[in-house]
Protein backbone atom coordinates (compact mmCIF):
# COMPACT_ATOMS: atom_id res chain seq x y z
CA UNK A 1 0.00 0.00 0.00
CA UNK A 2 2.52 2.41 0.97
CA UNK A 3 4.57 1.71 -2.44
CA UNK A 4 1.33 2.67 -3.93
CA UNK A 5 1.15 6.02 -2.21
CA UNK A 6 4.54 6.68 -3.08
CA UNK A 7 4.00 5.96 -6.85
CA UNK A 8 1.22 8.18 -7.43
CA UNK A 9 3.16 11.08 -5.26
CA UNK A 10 5.87 10.45 -7.38
CA UNK A 11 3.79 11.04 -10.36
CA UNK A 12 2.26 14.04 -9.48
CA UNK A 13 5.82 15.28 -8.83
CA UNK A 14 7.00 14.34 -12.26
CA UNK A 15 3.72 15.93 -14.07
CA UNK A 16 4.32 19.04 -12.43
CA UNK A 17 8.21 19.08 -13.57
CA UNK A 18 6.67 18.73 -17.11
CA UNK A 19 3.62 20.33 -17.19
CA UNK A 20 5.33 23.12 -19.61
CA UNK A 21 5.54 20.42 -22.14
CA UNK A 22 2.58 20.17 -24.82
CA UNK A 23 0.61 17.15 -24.98
CA UNK A 24 2.16 15.80 -28.45
CA UNK A 25 -0.44 16.04 -30.79
CA UNK A 26 -0.10 17.57 -34.13
CA UNK A 27 -1.46 20.96 -34.62
CA UNK A 28 -4.49 21.79 -36.50
CA UNK A 29 -4.75 23.59 -39.62
CA UNK A 30 -7.42 26.26 -38.21
CA UNK A 31 -8.55 25.81 -35.04
CA UNK A 32 -11.52 27.41 -32.86
CA UNK A 33 -10.56 30.89 -31.47
CA UNK A 34 -8.43 33.73 -31.05
CA UNK A 35 -8.96 37.50 -31.41
CA UNK A 36 -10.79 39.37 -33.97
CA UNK A 37 -8.43 42.28 -33.46
CA UNK A 38 -6.62 41.54 -36.51
CA UNK A 39 -9.49 41.30 -38.89
CA UNK A 40 -8.70 37.63 -39.49
CA UNK A 41 -10.77 34.49 -39.27
CA UNK A 42 -14.01 33.76 -39.03
CA UNK A 43 -17.07 32.97 -36.86
CA UNK A 44 -18.55 29.74 -36.75
CA UNK A 45 -21.45 29.28 -34.57
CA UNK A 46 -20.44 31.80 -32.42
CA UNK A 47 -17.20 30.45 -32.04
CA UNK A 48 -13.49 32.48 -33.32
CA UNK A 49 -11.62 30.48 -36.11
CA UNK A 50 -8.30 31.00 -36.92
CA UNK A 51 -5.38 28.92 -38.64
CA UNK A 52 -2.23 28.15 -36.81
CA UNK A 53 -0.31 30.74 -38.49
CA UNK A 54 -3.33 33.50 -37.76
CA UNK A 55 -2.49 32.43 -33.98
CA UNK A 56 1.22 33.09 -34.11
CA UNK A 57 0.74 35.96 -35.40
CA UNK A 58 -1.54 36.98 -32.54
CA UNK A 59 -0.40 35.00 -29.32
CA UNK A 60 2.79 35.97 -28.29
CA UNK A 61 5.20 33.03 -28.47
CA UNK A 62 4.36 31.81 -24.36
CA UNK A 63 0.78 32.69 -25.05
CA UNK A 64 1.06 30.38 -28.24
CA UNK A 65 2.54 27.71 -25.92
CA UNK A 66 0.27 27.53 -23.57
CA UNK A 67 -3.03 28.71 -25.25
CA UNK A 68 -2.67 26.28 -28.36
CA UNK A 69 -0.21 23.97 -27.20
CA UNK A 70 -2.41 23.27 -23.89
CA UNK A 71 1.17 24.00 -21.88
CA UNK A 72 1.32 25.19 -18.60
CA UNK A 73 3.19 28.21 -16.72
CA UNK A 74 5.77 27.13 -14.09
CA UNK A 75 3.68 27.59 -10.53
CA UNK A 76 4.30 30.85 -8.68
CA UNK A 77 5.75 32.70 -12.40
CA UNK A 78 2.66 33.84 -13.18
CA UNK A 79 1.16 37.78 -13.63
CA UNK A 80 -1.98 36.94 -11.98
CA UNK A 81 -1.52 34.45 -9.23
CA UNK A 82 -1.67 36.49 -6.40
CA UNK A 83 -3.92 39.35 -8.23
CA UNK A 84 -5.62 41.16 -5.55
CA UNK A 85 -7.77 43.81 -7.03
CA UNK A 86 -11.26 44.25 -8.18
CA UNK A 87 -12.02 43.51 -12.01
CA UNK A 88 -12.73 40.77 -14.83
CA UNK A 89 -10.96 37.97 -16.01
CA UNK A 90 -10.87 38.09 -19.79
CA UNK A 91 -9.39 35.67 -22.43
CA UNK A 92 -6.29 37.23 -23.43
CA UNK A 93 -7.01 35.57 -27.21
CA UNK A 94 -10.36 36.75 -27.68
CA UNK A 95 -11.60 39.09 -25.21
CA UNK A 96 -14.41 36.80 -23.73
CA UNK A 97 -14.93 38.19 -20.00
CA UNK A 98 -14.17 34.50 -18.30
CA UNK A 99 -13.54 34.86 -14.48
CA UNK A 100 -14.47 37.72 -11.96
CA UNK A 101 -12.12 38.82 -8.70
CA UNK A 102 -15.54 37.67 -6.85
CA UNK A 103 -14.62 34.29 -8.08
CA UNK A 104 -10.92 34.10 -7.42
CA UNK A 105 -9.57 32.54 -4.37
CA UNK A 106 -6.14 31.88 -2.86
CA UNK A 107 -5.43 28.21 -3.33
CA UNK A 108 -1.68 28.34 -2.93
CA UNK A 109 -1.42 26.20 -5.84
CA UNK A 110 0.96 28.84 -7.57
CA UNK A 111 -1.89 29.65 -10.72
CA UNK A 112 -4.64 31.50 -10.36
CA UNK A 113 -7.96 30.03 -8.81
CA UNK A 114 -11.62 30.38 -8.78
CA UNK A 115 -14.32 28.66 -7.55
CA UNK A 116 -16.60 29.43 -10.63
CA UNK A 117 -16.46 30.73 -14.44
CA UNK A 118 -18.43 34.54 -14.54
CA UNK A 119 -20.99 32.60 -16.73
CA UNK A 120 -21.29 28.65 -17.38
CA UNK A 121 -21.32 29.32 -20.66
CA UNK A 122 -17.46 31.12 -20.23
CA UNK A 123 -15.71 28.29 -20.30
CA UNK A 124 -15.99 24.42 -21.64
CA UNK A 125 -14.37 21.54 -20.57
CA UNK A 126 -12.45 18.46 -22.35
CA UNK A 127 -10.78 15.35 -21.06
CA UNK A 128 -7.06 15.40 -20.33
CA UNK A 129 -5.47 12.01 -20.35
CA UNK A 130 -1.53 13.96 -21.16
CA UNK A 131 1.35 13.10 -18.83
CA UNK A 132 -0.36 10.43 -17.34
CA UNK A 133 -3.14 12.04 -15.03
CA UNK A 134 -6.77 11.86 -15.99
CA UNK A 135 -7.88 15.05 -15.74
CA UNK A 136 -10.48 17.96 -16.97
CA UNK A 137 -9.65 20.73 -19.19
CA UNK A 138 -10.72 23.90 -19.26
CA UNK A 139 -10.85 26.18 -22.31
CA UNK A 140 -12.15 29.09 -23.87
CA UNK A 141 -15.69 28.44 -24.69
CA UNK A 142 -15.75 31.64 -27.88
CA UNK A 143 -12.04 30.92 -29.23
CA UNK A 144 -11.27 27.44 -27.44
CA UNK A 145 -8.07 28.74 -26.50
CA UNK A 146 -6.36 26.40 -23.47
CA UNK A 147 -7.02 27.87 -19.84
CA UNK A 148 -6.24 25.36 -17.14
CA UNK A 149 -7.69 22.85 -15.65
CA UNK A 150 -10.71 22.14 -13.33
CA UNK A 151 -10.04 20.29 -9.99
CA UNK A 152 -12.61 19.36 -7.19
CA UNK A 153 -10.78 20.74 -4.18
CA UNK A 154 -11.67 24.19 -4.35
CA UNK A 155 -14.20 25.78 -1.54
CA UNK A 156 -17.60 26.19 -1.56
CA UNK A 157 -20.33 26.78 -3.23
CA UNK A 158 -18.87 24.82 -5.91
CA UNK A 159 -16.39 22.76 -4.50
CA UNK A 160 -14.50 23.39 -7.79
CA UNK A 161 -10.85 24.67 -8.47
CA UNK A 162 -9.93 26.27 -11.78
CA UNK A 163 -6.10 26.81 -11.87
CA UNK A 164 -5.90 28.83 -14.81
CA UNK A 165 -2.59 30.12 -16.59
CA UNK A 166 -1.73 33.56 -16.17
CA UNK A 167 -0.41 34.22 -19.74
CA UNK A 168 -3.82 33.10 -21.08
CA UNK A 169 -5.78 35.95 -19.22
CA UNK A 170 -6.37 39.49 -19.65
CA UNK A 171 -6.95 41.78 -16.56
CA UNK A 172 -9.60 44.47 -17.03
CA UNK A 173 -9.79 46.50 -13.50
CA UNK A 174 -12.89 47.11 -12.25
CA UNK A 175 -14.06 50.65 -12.65
CA UNK A 176 -14.40 53.53 -10.14
CA UNK A 177 -17.48 55.22 -9.48
CA UNK A 178 -16.93 58.68 -9.02
CA UNK A 179 -17.44 60.32 -5.91
CA UNK A 180 -19.38 63.26 -5.20
CA UNK A 181 -17.89 66.14 -3.91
Amino acid sequence: MRAIVYFALAAIVLAALVSGCTDGSPAKAAVPGAALRDGGGKMAEGKIVKTDEEWKRILTPEQYRVMRGKGTEMACEGAFWTQKEPGTYDCAACGAPLFTSKEKFESKSGWPSYWAPRSKEAVETSDDLSHGMIRTEIHCARCGGHLGHVFPDGPLPTGLRYCINSVALRFSPEKKAPTAK
